[in-house]
């Protein structure tokens, strides 16, 4: 007695194996150039929202939301392409029990798509397939985008000419015009260090801010009160600009992240996808091969 496991071979004719390769890069085929013809059809669109012209150019955040939004769908479209074609092609295996042609199919389905997925990432390698395709693409994305908001901040903090020059600067017209009257490069360069000390450590001790309104009054003829007030504005903005920048490089590294983690979802969500789409192409295969080619009992 046959039980339900067992395969039954009619005489001379060899089993078939359990995996159809041919089957599976068909499929694999299949669901890399949907992957490059969708998307081409975003970039097509994504550029008919995009203008030099403000006024009729998309935001940034529409464009970003909808080139993910569509990565998905590019996603979920190949692999329900790529596992249909692996489950529909696949030779049918004679008087295998019904779970174990589920099985299969929806083995062959993710196999498909595990080689649309490496193809993708191989041969087209940019950033967008990455994203589609590998998660350490996606993670490097992160440290990319925190380390150029953090480069960010440092510019933007740094005691540069200009902060310098504005602590320096006189409302004298005989100071101005007099060389070397708003401050020569010694002061300068005492200024500028306090600056960069203060800023790397997080606060302007007294000693500094006091040397340092000693230094402007000497220049610019402010009193010392009005010299201090003049440093507490500027280490304001300094202040303010560095907490802008650390901001930035907080949204980026969300943005970065939340794009990581949409992508590895996505990746989940398509070998679902195909693995569900092979066993509707193997349950279509069977019903024709019974409707045409009826088997004799």
């Amino acid at each position: 007695m046959v039980t339900q496991t067992d395969i039954v071979v009619a005489a001379g004719t060899p089993a078939a194996p359990p995996v159809s390769w041919a089957s599976i890069i068909a499929g694999g085929v299949i669901a890399s150039v949907a992957t490059l013809v969708l998307m081409l059809i975003g970039s097509g669109f994504g550029l008919t929202v995009i203008s030099p012209w403000p006024s009729q150019s998309a935001s940034a955040t529409t464009v970003a939301v909808s080139a993910a939004i569509w990565l998905v769908v590019v996603q979920w479209i190949s692999s329900c392409m790529g596992g249909y074609i692996a489950g529909r092609l696949r030779k049918r295996w004679s008087s295998v029990h019904s779970d174990e042609v589920v099985f299969r199919d929806s083995a062959h389905g993710l196999l498909a798509w595990s080689v649309a997925t490496l193809v993708v990432v191989t041969v087209l390698g940019s950033a967008v397939t990455g994203l589609l395709g590998s998660g350490l693409q996606a993670a490097s994305s992160v440290v990319d985008s925190v380390a150029k908001a953090g480069a960010e901040a440092t510019a933007n903090t740094a005691p540069n000419g200009y902060i310098v020059d504005s602590l320096f600067r006189s409302s004298d017209p005989a100071r101005i015009n007099a060389p070397g009257a708003e401050g020569d490069a010694a002061a300068v360069g005492q200024a500028t260090l306090i600056l960069a000390t203060s800023i790397a450590s997080g606060e302007i001790s007294s000693d500094d801010k006091s040397y340092l309104a000693t230094l402007i009054t000497a220049r610019t003829g402010l009193s010392q009160a009005d010299a201090q007030k003049r440093i507490d504005d500027t280490w304001a903005s300094v202040q303010n600009a560095k907490a802008k920048a650390q901001e930035t490089a907080e949204k980026a590294r969300k943005a970065a992240a939340t794009a990581s983690l949409l992508g590895a979802l996505s990746l989940v969500i398509g070998a679902f996808i195909a693995a569900v789409s092979a066993v509707l192409g193997g349950k279509l295969r069977d019903e024709d091969e019974d409707r045409w080619f009826p088997r004799s009992v």
